[in-house]
């Protein structure tokens, strides 16, 4: 298979896949090495798309029409409730960040978009390997939130204030 046909598959499974796709897979599926699948996605940023690497593999991000940033905090247990409460209501979790009085804005891409995302991410927090950004400001962190409308946003707004996860900016 030549190379740009198999680069325009690539794009094909990230985009039809609702999960992270793992480059030894991809690599499998072509018959190629792992390094050659790392090369075609480097070709496809350069080319305008916008591929992310994450821990579970690659992710194809599509722009969704809306986004908000929301300023949140609950305790460490309240972590996978928070996240459903924006996935359930038809959002995306882009990324988690912390303003810090000494190290300033910290951030983290997360690219969460299902429950099992967020389950994921707890479970590796609560193995003790890392804790999570809030640790390091009494709870409170920002989510850029993203999804197909405002209407999507407002309810997702409505949704924390309810819970008493939303900090009024």
């Amino acid at each position: 298979m030549k190379a740009e046909k198999r680069r325009g598959e690539i794009l094909s499974l990230l985009g039809n896949s609702e999960n992270p796709v793992p480059a030894g897979v991809l690599a499998e599926r072509f018959n190629v090495s792992r390094q050659v699948i790392v090369q075609d996605v480097a070709i496809l940023r350069a080319n305008g798309y916008d591929v992310t690497a994450t821990n579970r593999g690659y992710v194809l991000n599509v722009k969704l029409q809306a986004s908000r940033v929301f300023k949140c905090r609950h305790s460490f247990e309240e972590l996978v409730d928070e996240g459903a409460c924006i996935i359930e209501a038809g959002g995306r979790i882009e990324d988690v960040f912390v303003n810090h009085r000494v190290y300033g804005r910290i951030s983290a891409r997360l690219g969460l978009y299902s429950r099992m995302h967020v389950e994921e991410l707890y479970r590796s927090l609560v193995s003790g390997a890392s804790k999570p950004l809030m640790s390091v400001t009494d709870g409170y962190h920002y989510h850029t939130v993203a999804a197909d409308d405002e209407a999507v946003l407002d309810e997702i707004e409505k949704i924390l204030r309810a819970k008493g996860y939303l900090i009024e900016i």
